[in-house]
């Protein structure tokens, strides 16, 4: 910490010129006190298509807000229920959906994931989507816009508004320091000097550089020191760091569905942004829609958005329990119709996880420093077959690796790890990260028609 620093240093981008640090909208007026805002012409995430004439002028709004009727999720099928999808148009590669036709997914059992940055890289394509399909373009969120501090009462600190008066400070917003308009996403402060996010918000922001902006409008440059795209994990070191109280991450393992969550962070650019649910289910098998992403995620119906990403998920102490990473979606149908948003069903990445990803990062003394678990295989990412196929090349098993010291050779399914059944090699990826390298794993494969068992001793991705 600087105690000679400036209480509000000069934008360095000026993005911010005129407004005292906090950023406004560039796009479309503000409304003035007292008036309807303009409705925008494009449908707004978690929002039918439309929604109403604007009030008449005199007149309150009455306006009512449609919940969108293709509620956007892409889930595994029901038990007994056909998994139903659209494959993208020849050539199209926006995976545009017919309308009212949901985009289940049956990746038997692995759930496929859309990822929340907004704008520019942000959704990572917007839908979920089926092994191969690409997903429909994000809308652009818009810059973000932080609203001037007001001198609020303060709440009992075990209320949801007390945990937001303590955690909403140390919450911030990512954008490109380049003025790119719609690159953006959330992060938080640890250490004073760093900040967490998703890899997927940073890397689209890091050729221009990032720019973080705090709640009351100060702002720091910020440098990314370590991002790993398989856990979706991104640490950046801050030029310039704010005087707030770095937040804490805390035990997700004593986690329990029914817990409350508070979200918080900037969906569709609106700083400061604090939603409540609850857990919804723990250890959640999912993967991104680029398939660069798997792990076991908490599950929470908190409303989550483009925007979000990168932001906490915090229980009523207001200790990180999880990264807010991806949503399931719901897109719309042809011509390019934009996807839905939060229909209740968001995924974040576990803080045990996340705490020893960043602390490897950050290069903290205690991190352990071997990397997450590996089996040492490459798979077969287009197999039809239920379970991990191991890819048929000559180095689809690393030569003295753990899958190879343990005899497991190319063209092997592996269908059950440590006694959980596997039906993807997504989902075994996920199973291998929630390990520490140095366990000892029995794994039971076929081959030829035969199923056989193996003890496997994990070696370290990194």
């Amino acid at each position: 910490m600087n105690p000679n620093r400036p209480s509000s240093p000069e934008d360095p981008t000026g993005y911010h010129q005129g407004v005292g640090g906090s950023s406004q909208p560039q796009q479309g007026q503000q409304p003035q006190y007292g008036q309807q805002a303009q409705q925008p012409q494009q449908p707004q995430y978690g929002q039918a298509a439309q929604q109403g004439q604007a009030a008449q002028q005199g007149q309150a709004a009455q306006q009512t807000t449609q919940q969108a009727s293709q509620s956007h999720g892409h889930f595994a099928s029901p038990p007994g229920t056909q998994a139903q999808y659209t494959q993208p148009a020849p050539g199209q590669g926006t995976g545009s959906r017919r309308r009212g036709v949901p985009a289940w997914i049956a990746l038997s059992g692995m759930l496929v994931v859309a990822l929340i940055a907004g704008g520019a890289g942000g959704l990572a394509g917007g839908l979920i989507s089926s092994s191969g399909e690409q997903a429909a373009p994000a809308p652009d969120p818009g810059p973000t816009i932080n609203e001037p501090p007001s001198e609020a009462p303060e709440r009992a600190p075990d209320t949801i508004a007390g945990v937001a008066q303590r955690v909403s400070p140390s919450v911030v917003s990512l954008r490109s320091a380049g003025g790119r308009i719609g690159a953006s996403g959330s992060g938080f402060v640890i250490d004073g000097d760093y900040v967490v996010t998703n890899e997927h918000v940073s890397t689209p922001l890091e050729e221009d550089g990032i720019i973080i902006e705090y709640s009351d409008g100060k702002f720091s440059l910020a440098t990314v020191i370590g991002s790993d795209p398989t856990s979706d994990l991104a640490v950046l070191e801050l030029e310039d760091p704010n005087d707030v109280e770095p937040l804490e991450f805390g035990n997700s393992d004593e986690a329990v569905v029914g817990d409350e969550v508070i979200a918080i962070g900037a969906p569709l650019g609106l700083a400061g942004t604090v939603t409540q649910g609850i857990i919804s289910a723990m250890d959640r098998p999912v993967s991104s829609d680029e398939g660069q992403s798997q792990f076991f995620a908490i599950q929470t119906d908190a409303a989550i958005n483009p925007g979000n990403s990168g932001g906490p998920l915090v229980d009523i102490q207001g200790r990180v329990i999880g990264v807010n990473s991806m949503i399931v979606t719901m897109g719309g149908g042809f011509m390019g119709e934009q996807p839905g948003g939060n229909i209740g069903l968001g995924f974040a990445i576990p803080a045990t996880e996340a705490e020893q990803v960043v602390k490897r990062m950050i290069g903290t003394e205690d991190a352990e420093i071997t990397g997450p678990a590996d089996l040492g295989v490459t798979y077969d990412g287009e197999s039809p077959v239920i379970g991990a196929v191991i890819a048929e090349d000559d180095d689809a098993v690393e030569p003295g690796g753990p899958a190879d010291a343990a005899g497991l050779r190319p063209g092997d399914v592996i269908v059950s790890f440590d006694g959980r059944r596997v039906n993807s090699h997504g989902e075994l990826q996920a199973m291998v990260r929630d390990r520490s390298p140095g366990e000892e794993i029995e794994l039971e494969y076929e081959r030829d028609g035969e199923r056989e068992t193996a003890t496997v001793t994990l070696g370290s991705g990194e």
